[in-house]
């Protein structure tokens, strides 16, 4: 009988000596190239060479290596007599497994100064054509990408002698899904390098336009890392996907240490949470989140101090919410946290004594965020309607600073109203449209959500502040269409605006503001958020 043979040539080396070791135990023939041979034979793995079997060298400084009928036709044949005739015509040994998994072409392009030819030389070719090869061939031959794979395979090896049906369609449907991922990485990488070449992110038009930084096929892969209990509501299934490669970034790359499972609507509010705190980046401070919007978002001396005026800003509203924290958990902290009731609490890290404290509450989820969480993830804006889905850049503007402002009224706002306005800025951002913060003493004091009318969104927020509403400052995430918010602005005791401006009645709205004694100043820019 012929000897089984599987190709092993494989980035991702954990745990493949000891899968080597266990084909060679059950009978197989190794075969392989370059580094992954090396790695083998050092460890007294029997290989043998990709080129013996082929009888050609590698050539074009081995960019051909395995671009061969002898391996090629080896994982295609199937187990039908015309294939069958045809390999023993040509002298070609069938070829029943295949480990092989790719170098990530991210980690090529994020390496700083890497110019194009040196990212293009890293693009694969051989290795996923052998993917490729061996899951289009999944009724003869075992195709395995995932090192998590190696041990189910070797366990039916062993027991039933061969690698069943279900399992190779399994693997297949992985393989597809690894060869995928790579190719919409470079595809990403080779339409961004044409977009700065072109300067066609300054060419975006609107819908008719010439032009779009955008290719005209847009790949979504992830990987599952968590089935939910449910959906956003009972009736409904839902799993979280990961996008990217490892070490996942934002509320993926979050590790839980305790509590129970993160349901759908946790993850949504700990992304709002992420994003808000992401804003922030020099002082502590902390975000309490509510279906998305935040309903108190505070900046203090200390994560402690940050949290319980977050909290005050709308206790009510509190109750039951994601807290988000760009500190540490210590203990006084979290004796603060477990005094009403949280769902979930994210931070950069927590200490002994303030997990201590946390887990007398053990259906709170404790999740510690990843080290990259101040980095805005690249990856477009993607959102699903009926039928398809829209994509855009996320909004990840510059930071605007007091020299960004442009003030538009009679009166100036002072320093503590300009700190106080852009504060209100980067937390309006995060606000469901139309939307309206109101922002006094380092802390939110009124929020506005979601309404139909910015003037009802000013409303609401005066509602929430109350009489902590005189003294304050107010941010809106677009312009105010007529002078009717400005007045109730007035009535409430707003002190200063901050909007993009850009209303055809932003002479009234401006007049307004001067007849009430108000500061304004416009950003020109807008942060709508449906």
């Amino acid at each position: 009988m012929v000897k089984p043979r599987a190709i092993i040539s494989v980035y991702d080396k954990s745990g493949i000596l000891k899968f080597a070791e266990s084909l060679q135990d059950l009978g197989f023939e190794i075969l392989s190239t370059g580094g992954t041979a090396k790695h083998l034979l050092k460890a007294g793995i029997s290989v043998t060479s990709i080129s013996d079997v082929t009888e050609f060298p590698e050539i074009l400084g081995g960019r051909v290596k395995t671009l061969h009928p002898m391996v090629h036709a080896g994982i295609l044949a199937r187990m039908i007599p015309e294939h069958e005739n045809e390999l023993k015509q040509y002298g070609i040994d069938p070829i029943s497994l295949v480990c092989v998994n790719l170098y990530p072409f991210k980690n090529t392009i994020e390496k700083p100064g890497v110019t194009l030819e040196e990212a293009v030389e890293n693009i694969d070719i051989g290795g996923p054509a052998m993917i490729r090869a061996a899951a289009k061939n999944f009724e003869r031959v075992t195709i395995v990408t995932d090192p998590g794979s190696y041990n189910k395979v070797i366990r039916e090896l062993r027991l039933k002698g061969e690698v069943s049906i279900t399992t190779r369609m399994e693997l297949a449907k992985e393989a597809f899904l690894h060869t995928s991922r790579y190719d919409n990485v470079i595809t990403e990488y080779l339409y961004k390098c044409i977009q700065d070449k072109s300067g066609a992110e300054n060419s975006i038009k609107s819908i008719g336009g010439d032009k779009s930084p955008f290719s005209s096929m847009i790949n979504i892969t992830g990987i599952k890392t968590l089935d939910l209990r449910y959906g956003e509501n009972p009736h409904q299934m839902g799993s979280f996907y990961a996008t990217g490669n490892l070490p996942y970034s934002g509320i993926a790359g979050a590790e839980l240490i305790q509590g129970k499972p993160l349901s759908f609507n946790n993850i949504l509010d700990a992304d709002a949470a992420i994003r808000i705190v992401r804003e922030f980046k020099k002082e502590p401070v902390a975000v309490v989140i509510k279906h998305t919007n935040p309903c108190g978002v505070a900046i203090g001396d200390s994560p402690e101090a940050a949290y319980i005026k977050a909290r005050e800003a709308d206790p009510i509203s509190a109750f039951g919410g994601i807290v988000g924290l760009n500190g540490v958990i210590c203990g006084d902290t979290a004796k603060r946290i477990v005094e009403t009731f949280v769902e979930a609490v994210l931070a950069e890290g927590i200490t002994d004594e303030g997990l201590a404290i946390l887990s007398k509450k053990p259906n709170l989820r404790v999740l510690i965020l990843p080290e990259n969480f101040r980095e805005a993830s690249p990856e477009l804006d993607i959102r699903w309607v009926d039928g398809g889905f829209i994509a855009q850049n996320p909004d990840i503007p510059r930071e605007l600073i007091a020299k960004d402002l442009k003030v538009v009224t009679k009166r100036c706002p002072t320093d503590k109203e300009i700190q106080w306005l852009l504060s209100a800025f980067k937390v309006v951002k995060h606000v469901k449209s139309n939307a309206i913060v109101f922002w006094k003493d380092c802390a939110t004091v009124g929020v506005g959500a979601g309404q139909m009318n910015r003037v009802g969104s000013v409303k609401i927020a005066w509602d929430h502040a109350g009489v902590k509403a005189k003294g304050a400052v107010m941010a809106s995430d677009a312009f105010f269409p007529f002078r009717d918010g400005m007045d109730t602005a007035a009535e409430a005791g707003i002190t200063a605006v901050i909007q993009p401006g850009g209303s055809l009645k932003d002479k009234d709205v401006i007049n307004a503001a001067n007849e009430h004694g108000i500061a304004m100043v416009f950003t020109g820019i807008r942060h709508f958020r449906h």
